[in-house]
Parts: structure tokens; sequence; C-alpha cells
């Protein structure tokens, strides 16, 4: 217990999902939690479950305004901020021949202009108050090809780059602020568990097995929201605190073994 005690987080996407399980673990673990999210029913639900160590706000990452009163209510309510799990994102199931100017556009928009945003202001809090920790969600897709996600792919692959960037920065000028990013797999989330009921049923033990090696059984490659939070846990406290610069999987090996 007790292992970001004391620590002020922001968690973007902390109504549901990965961010919600990040919340409630951050808190039992001595933390306090701004929950930024566009979802305010379920925020401000989550804030009054988990007391005083709380707060909701409603914030569009894309936004920059909306990241700089996300910071300042921060500052306010807290006095510091010492971690950013910039959690919020979108995915859309589109192969590049798929893909409208559109939809990418959107889609970069959220889940990379949003993490710079996110990015930018939370090194101008921390730098002042003695450094902190930066947690960027990013995604496999970063790394791994995955065709039916094309905008997706390019905003987390941004996601990876912008990570190191941000490393190396904060190192260069001695802010002691860290910088690391998390590619997951697959998550069982409400964002996922729609793409999943579209993935068609295996009809034998057979279909299965090739399903899984073609990538096509994401409900046999889905992670534990939880098992996430744990490890935002640990990029959180001052238990990894050489660990920066960072591109940590979370692919249960699906991209070292032979599937």
């Amino acid at each position: 217990m007790g292992r970001v005690q004391g620590k002020v987080s922001i968690i973007t996407g902390g109504a549901s999902g990965v961010g919600r399980e990040d919340a409630k673990l951050l808190v039992a673990e001595g933390g306090k939690v701004v929950i930024a999210d566009l979802n305010v029913e379920a925020g401000e639900a989550l804030a009054a479950e988990l007391g005083e160590a709380a707060l909701f706000v409603r914030h569009d990452i894309s936004c920059e305004d909306s990241w700089q009163r996300l910071i300042e209510q921060t500052l306010k309510a807290f006095g510091k901020l010492d971690v950013l799990v910039n959690n919020a994102g979108i995915l859309v199931a589109a192969n590049i021949e798929q893909t409208s100017l559109e939809v990418w556009r959107k889609v970069n928009a959220i889940n990379s202009d949003g993490y710079f945003l996110g990015c930018k202001y939370a090194i101008l809090a921390m730098k002042e108050t003695g450094g902190g920790a930066i947690i960027n969600m990013s995604s496999l897709a970063a790394i791994h090809g995955m065709s039916q996600f094309c905008a997706y792919s390019a905003s987390k692959g941004a996601v990876a780059a912008l990570t190191r960037n941000v490393a190396v920065h904060c190192k260069e000028r001695g802010y002691n602020i860290r910088c690391n990013s998390i590619h997951p797999d697959g998550i069982d989330t409400p964002m996922t568990q729609a793409l999943r009921a579209k993935v068609p049923k295996p009809r034998s033990e057979a279909e299965a097995a090739a399903m899984i090696k073609a990538g096509k059984r994401a409900d046999a490659r889905m992670c534990d929201p939880k098992e996430i939070a744990n490890f935002v846990l640990y990029l959180a406290s001052d238990e990894s605190r050489f660990i920066n610069g960072a591109e940590l999987k979370i692919d249960n090996a699906h991209t070292v073994g032979d599937f």
C-alpha cells in the first residue's frame, strides 16, 4: 500500500475502461486523481465513489484551451501535478483504402494531437515542482502492422515517437520528468467490445486456431484493464525511476511468438 502516496495524477479517459481502473488503483495506493473525460455522468459517479482523493473535470483532449483549464483546476485542487496518464483515445476500424481524410484527421486529432498537448502542458506544470512521470497509452499497432486500423496505427506510432522525444527533452534539461509508452495488444474495454462483436465466430477448433494465427481472434488476445492499471501504477511510482523513454509491450508474446 502507499506506492504513490501523496502523488497527484491526471487520467484522461478516466471515467471508464482502463482509465477507470487506473484511477481506482492509484487512489487505493495513496494517490489523488483528476478524472478527465467527456462522459460527465460516469466521471462524476467515479469521483464520488473515490471520495476526497478524486476530482472530475470535463475535458476534451483535442482542445488546447481544455488542457490549460484542466491543469489549472488540478493545481487549484491539489497544488501540484506528479503524473499524467494520457489514456483517452478512439479506435476506428478501416484500412488505408477505406479511411477518409475526415476519419484520419479525427483520429489523429484525439490520439496524436491530444497526447502532444497533454505532454506539453504537463511538462510546464511538473518542472516547477520537481518532476514527475508521463505515461502515454500507445498500442501494439504502433509496432506491429495491423492493416485494419490505418489511422489508429499512425496515431499510436506518433505517440511512441513523441514519448521518446519528451523523455530525451526532459532528461537533457534536468527536469526529472520521465516519459514512457505502453503498447497493449488488446484490452477488454467498451471501445474494443463493439469491434469484437463484429468478428466472425469460429465454426471448429481448426478454424479457431487459424483465426488466432491470422490475428483475427481479438477475444483470444485481450487482457483485463486491471492488468494495464498495475503497469500504470508501477510507472507512476518511484519504483520505476530509471525507466524512461521505453516502449513497454503488454501482448503476451504476440510479436515474438510463432502463432
